[in-house]
């Protein structure tokens, strides 16, 4: 289909439900099929991706000029930007996820009864996934990538600032598929910038097993209060540091750059370091000194400003942004307890770390911080689906059902009970 600016009601809710409808048959088929074959067809789009760059940098171009007679801003349009290294790397993350295990069919828990019959789990596709997404084209190849590799089929909303190269990458994925015998329907792009489109897509419930919003807190928002169909999500990743009285200082220093200043607009970044009273004092003058390299900004309580210089005063705000920028709280506890509490309090559930040699009072600090990843003696930018050995991640969930942190192949199935039995019969 050519890309449709905008259509009318009627116009787009017969083309949404045409959408679901192919995508529920073709989730019948592709629940079926093996892991020969989804992965051929992996290596397949790899393989077309290269091919044919040249086309998708041409289509790519289209939307780079739109967004900058729009008036987008260098950050959107370098995330925007298709170029032959990104394209290398689109291929490589699918040959990525065509080597790893294939959770479909996995049985595990089995156990036989004393009634005699045998039950275990089966891991099986969700069946329709539907994933919003926007600015990074490549998201298209990549989402695409896990959805079929894990039995699914997938409905694509990018964002209307890619369009023309969402379209491109998409048609590559139907020929794909359907070279390789599998229905193209699998994988559909929404070939419409309406952001109508949206709100069907998210109330589909007869035809879309989940949503999995991927972008900026709004869109995530939105999606949260208007799906009728469960989300996969995280709205903040408010992340924090708690250095302990414990801990090897030469550690902390190291965790505590890196968690702030390896990236700065990311999920997974440190917003708030926390820091014993005890080693404060010998810790916080060296950690300015390193993040003066990186042009942080640090807000300080009163007792850290007390220590050192040039601290902005820190405000109740600041406890709870995500400021995705190179911009860090800092607060002094008194102990554990008030380090956790503070956590609870203002965290967002997403990724928090404890630097400490004290293995009970690590312990502790695992069992009570409630967040999808807890770490210790390691920096929050590990909380990838990559680093976990995940091979590739959909996003991040904070959420505790069904999937929780980092969403990989496994978290795009569920479990279903299976039962062998001889004649069995209930007594």
């Amino acid at each position: 289909m050519d890309v449709e600016t905008e259509m009318t009601e009627q116009t787009l809710a017969a083309y949404m439900l045409t959408l679901g409808e192919q995508a529920k048959a073709a989730a019948r088929a592709m629940a079926m099929a093996s892991s020969e074959s989804k992965n051929q067809v992996l290596l397949t789009l790899a393989e077309r991706i290269e091919t044919e760059a040249e086309m998708l940098i041409a289509e790519n171009h289209l939307d780079l000029d739109a967004g900058k007679a729009n008036g987008l801003d260098a950050a959107l349009l370098d995330r925007l930007e298709l170029n032959p290294a990104r394209i290398v790397g689109m291929a490589d993350g699918l040959r990525q996820v065509a080597g790893l295990a294939d959770p479909v069919g996995q049985v595990s828990n089995s156990a036989v009864r004393p009634s005699g019959i045998e039950v275990g789990q089966m891991r099986v596709p969700l069946g329709v996934i539907g994933i919003i997404y926007e600015s990074r084209p490549n998201v298209t190849a990549d989402a695409a990538g896990l959805c079929l590799k894990s039995g699914n089929a997938a409905i694509l909303r990018g964002g209307s600032e890619a369009i023309h190269s969402n379209q491109a990458i998409g048609k590559l994925i139907q020929e794909s598929l359907a070279a390789v015998g599998l229905p193209a329907a699998a994988v559909q792009v929404v070939a419409t910038t309406d952001r109508e489109a949206v709100r069907h897509l998210i109330q589909m419930q007869e035809y879309v097993s989940v949503i999995v919003p991927r972008g900026g807190k709004g869109l995530i928002e939105r999606v949260s209060r208007e799906a009728t169909i469960p989300v996969i999500k995280h709205l903040d990743g408010n992340c924090h540091v708690y250095v302990d009285a414990d801990a090897d200082l030469d550690k902390a220093l190291a965790i505590a750059v890196n968690a702030k200043t390896h990236r700065f607009g990311v999920c997974n970044a440190m917003e708030t370091l926390l820091l014993h009273k005890n080693i404060a004092a010998t810790l916080l003058p060296n950690l300015q000194k390193a993040y003066e390299k990186f042009d942080v900004e640090l807000r300080g309580c009163a007792l850290s400003q007390g220590l050192v210089q040039g601290l902005t005063n820190a405000v109740e705000a600041d406890w709870e942004t995500e400021y995705l920028a190179p911009i860090l709280a800092v607060k002094i506890v008194e102990d554990l307890a008030q380090a956790i509490d503070h956590i609870e309090h203002y965290g967002s559930h997403h990724t928090d770390a404890i630097v400490t040699e004290n293995y009970t009072t690590a312990r502790r600090f695992i069992g009570a911080v409630d967040s999808s990843s807890v770490m210790v003696n390691a920096s929050t930018r590990f909380a990838d689906g990559y680093e976990y050995g995940l091979g590739a991640e959909i996003g991040i969930s904070t959420d505790k059902l069904h999937a929780r942190g980092p969403v990989g192949l496994e978290g795009l199935t569920t479990q279903k009970y299976v039962v062998y039995g001889s004649g069995n019969i209930r007594e």
